[in-house]
C-alpha cells in the first residue's frame, strides 16, 4: 500500500525555521541537581528531538556525587521520562542523546576537578571538531558562581580558540552590593558578552510575544500610553507554598524572589520604548530606560505603595496547608514575605501618573502569571447607564502561564430587543492557534546562549537597577513598615492589598 502523503498543517507553517548554532560542547555544574533533572537536561533532549542542538554537541555533567557515566546516563534516561514536556519520550532520540552525556565529579572548592575538566574537554574537542565552543551552565546555589568563574579562569577554560560563555542563574546577588560584587567577580573571569544571565520568564514565548503584539501591530501602539490606559496589572501567584525551600525562602522571601526580577523584567516589556531592531543591545537598552525611569518610592510613602504579606493555614485546591511559620526550616517568628504587592509609576512622557500594580504571592488560589492592561472608560455613556450597568472597561490580558495566549475583553450588545452593553472575551491560545506546545523557556535560552544571542538574558546595568530600586522598599520593610499582613492559604492575599487599588478606585482582577 503506498503511504498516504502528509498534508501539512498551514497554521504552522514556518515553525519549523530555525537557526544552526555552531558545533559545541557544553558543562553542566551541579548536573544531578533539581534544576538539572527537571529543566535543563528535559529541555536538551526535546532539543535533540526537533535537531535544534549543534553539531559535534556533547554534554558534560559536572557535580560532587561519586557516579559512573552510565550511573548518570541512567539518571538523566529517567528525569527526561518524567519531565519532557513531549510525552511519551522518542526512545530511539533517547538513546541517541543519552550517548553524547558523559560525567565528571568535580568538587567546585578544588582546582583539581577543573584540571580534568580542561583535559576532558580538549579530548572531546579534538574527537567532536567543536573548534573550542563551550558553554558552561552553573544549575547550582548562587554563593558558588564567583568560585566556578575563578576556577575556570585558573585552569584557562575562560578562553580559547572558540567563544567561552557562562549562564548563571537568577538570583543575582541578594541586594545592590552583593549583586556589584557578583557582576564584578564574574568580569574579572568572563567579559560581558559571555555572562548569559539567565531569568526563564523571558523564554517563554508569550513574554517575548508581547513585543511582537506591540510593535508588529499598528492598531495597538497608539493607545498604548497613559492617553487611554487607566492602569497595568501584573500578576504572579502560585498555589504552592515553600515546600523543601524553607531556609531559601528565609533569606530570600517575595519580594526579591519574584519582584525584583521575574515581575520587572514583565514592567519593561509592557512599558518600554519601540527599539530600533530587535537586538540584544537595542531591547535591553530600551529596558534599562524603563528601569532607570521607574519612580522611586520614598521611605514615608512605602506604608501607602507596598504591602508585606504572609500566609497562615488554610485551604488550597480542596487541600488543607499550613501556614509559612509552620513549615519545614521556617522560624516560628518568622517575619518574611510571602506575598507582595506594589503601586508603581513610570515617570516618562508615555506613562507619566499611569499605576502599575504588581502582586505575587504563594499559597493562592491557582498558578497564574499576567499582565492586565485596563483602558480608560469612554468619556461619555452613549447608551445610557443602565444599558451599560453590566459593561467593564476595555483590557488587554497577556497570559504567560500556565495557558499562554492574550485575551481582548470589550463591550458588545446583548442580542435582545432592547440595548444593553456586556463584556465579551476574543481570546488567543497559543494551542490552539498554531496545534503545537510552544517550546520549555529552557529550549530558546540554551539555543540562543549557543548562537551567541543574549537578546532574552539579562545585562549587568539591568541587575543594578532593579536592585537599587528594590532595595529602599527592602530596607523599610525589615524595620517593620509596612507591619507584616497575613492572608488564610487559598485566598488572593491580604486585605491591605485590595485596599492599595481600593483607595485609587480600583480592584484586582482575578483570573
Amino acid at each position: 500500500m503506498t503511504k498516504q502523503a502528509e498534508i501539512p498543517n498551514p497554521l504552522a507553517e514556518g515553525l519549523s525555521e530555525y537557526r544552526t548554532a555552531d558545533p559545541a560542547l557544553m558543562v553542566i555544574f551541579g548536573a544531578t541537581g533539581d534544576l538539572s533533572q527537571r529543566k535543563l537536561l528535559p529541555a536538551l533532549y526535546n532539543l535533540a528531538r526537533n535537531r535544534l542542538l549543534p553539531a559535534g554537541f556533547m554534554l558534560i555533567g559536572a557535580a560532587i556525587d561519586d557516579l559512573t557515566e552510565e550511573q548518570f546516563r541512567k539518571k538523566a534516561s529517567e528525569s527526561i521520562k518524567a519531565h519532557s514536556r513531549t510525552q511519551p519520550v522518542d526512545e530511539e532520540t533517547l538513546d541517541a542523546f543519552l550517548k553524547d552525556l558523559t560525567y565528571l565529579q568535580v568538587d567546585f572548592g578544588r582546582t583539581e576537578g577543573f584540571e580534568r575538566l580542561r583535559d576532558r574537554l580538549a579530548e572531546l574537542e579534538a574527537a567532536r571538531h567543536t573548534g573550542g565552543n563551550v558553554v558552561f551552565y552553573c544549575a547550582t546555589p548562587p554563593p558558588t558562581y564567583p568560585a566556578i568563574a575563578q576556577q575556570l579562569k585558573a585552569v584557562g577554560l575562560n578562553k580559547g580558540r572558540g567563544y567561552r560563555r557562562i549562564i548563571v542563574e537568577k538570583p543575582f546577588g541578594s541586594d545592590l552590593h552583593s549583586a556589584h560584587e557578583l557582576n564584578r567577580v564574574l568580569r574579572s573571569a568572563f567579559p560581558e558578552d559571555s555572562l548569559y544571565r539567565i531569568d526563564h520568564y523571558l523564554g517563554k514565548e508569550t513574554v517575548q510575544n508581547i513585543l511582537a503584539f506591540r510593535f508588529a501591530n499598528s492598531i495597538f501602539e497608539p493607545v498604548w500610553n497613559n492617553q487611554h490606559v487607566d492602569h497595568v496589572q501584573i500578576t504572579a501567584a502560585e498555589p504552592l507554598g515553600v515546600e523543601t525551600r524553607g531556609s531559601y525562602y528565609e533569606r530570600s522571601g517575595a519580594l526579591r524572589d519574584i519582584v525584583q526580577n521575574h515581575a520587572l523584567q514583565l514592567l519593561t516589556l509592557v512599558a518600554m520604548e519601540p527599539p530600533v531592531a530587535f537586538d540584544a543591545t537595542s531591547v535591553r537598552d530600551e529596558k534599562v530606560k524603563v528601569l532607570k525611569q521607574v519612580r522611586p518610592i520614598e521611605t514615608k510613602a512605602i506604608p501607602s505603595h507596598t504591602v508585606r504579606g504572609q500566609y497562615e493555614e488554610g485551604w488550597v485546591l480542596g487541600e488543607q496547608v499550613p501556614g509559612y511559620r509552620q513549615e519545614k526550616n521556617v522560624a516560628a517568628n518568622s517575619e518574611t514575605d510571602t506575598y507582595a504587592a506594589l503601586k508603581l509609576y513610570v515617570d516618562n512622557w508615555r506613562w507619566a501618573d499611569t499605576p502599575f500594580y504588581i502582586r505575587t504571592g504563594k499559597r493562592l488560589p491557582k498558578q497564574v502569571t499576567e499582565i492586565r492592561v485596563q483602558f480608560k472608560r469612554p468619556p461619555h455613556l452613549t447608551f445610557g447607564r443602565e444599558a451599560t450597568k453590566e459593561l467593564e472597561p476595555n483590557s488587554i490580558t497577556l497570559r504567560i502561564q500556565p495557558e499562554e495566549g492574550i485575551s481582548l475583553r470589550f463591550g458588545a450588545k446583548v442580542p435582545t430587543a432592547g440595548v444593553v452593553i456586556r463584556s465579551v472575551n476574543m481570546d488567543f491560545l497559543y494551542t490552539s492557534t498554531f496545534l503545537v506546545d510552544a517550546p520549555d523557556a529552557y529550549e530558546r535560552l540554551l539555543v540562543d546562549c549557543m548562537l551567541g544571542d543574549p537578546t532574552l538574558f539579562t545585562r549587568s546595568d539591568e541587575v543594578e537597577t532593579a536592585w537599587h530600586f528594590i532595595d529602599v522598599i527592602e530596607e523599610s520593610w525589615h524595620s517593620g513598615q509596612p507591619p507584616l499582613q497575613t492572608y488564610a492559604a487559598g485566598t488572593w492575599g491580604p486585605l491591605a492589598a485590595d485596599m492599595l487599588l481600593a483607595l485609587d478606585g480600583r480592584v484586582w482582577h482575578h483570573p
